[in-house]
């Protein structure tokens, strides 16, 4: 079991390093899910491909009431600490999925945009030329 979750880990970190943004899911129906959520953060603070990646937190078995054991409050109020959207939804019914991906799609296609729209950095010669260095060249985070 320990090599398989070194594998898992190893590949975990591969995927953040590629991925513009995340939306970071949870269950509802499990307090330790939940309890997750900040290691979770973490690991996509440290590997992610921006300092500052977009995330989106997600409970998701929202048409489970009855078996609830996150509270809306406890939820919102970490995504509230994190300055991230927070979704309640139900893979089951579909309920808040798309609300959710599009919110993430829409932070990821504005941070892209910001790169775009972003004026080239006055070079230190003063003749109003842009000289890329090697570093900024090969570098490619964007409005992170």
């Amino acid at each position: 079991m320990e090599q398989q979750e070194i594998q898992f880990r190893s590949l975990t970190t591969a995927f953040f390093r590629d991925a513009m943004g995340f939306l970071l899911m949870f269950d509802l129906t499990s307090q330790q899910s939940f309890l997750n959520v900040r290691n979770w953060m973490s690991q996509l603070q440290a590997n992610a491909y921006c300092e500052n990646p977009d995330i989106v937190l997600v409970g998701n078995k929202a048409d489970l009431a009855d078996q609830r054991e996150v509270q809306e409050k406890q939820a919102k109020e970490l995504a509230d600490k994190y300055g991230i959207p927070y979704f309640e939804t139900s893979a089951a019914t579909g309920a808040e999925v798309d609300k959710s991906v599009i919110t993430l799609l829409d932070l990821v296609m504005k941070r892209m945009e910001q790169c775009v729209d972003k004026p080239p950095a006055e070079s230190a010669n003063g003749n109003g030329a842009t000289k890329l260095t090697d570093s900024q060249s090969s570098e490619k985070k964007c409005a992170c």
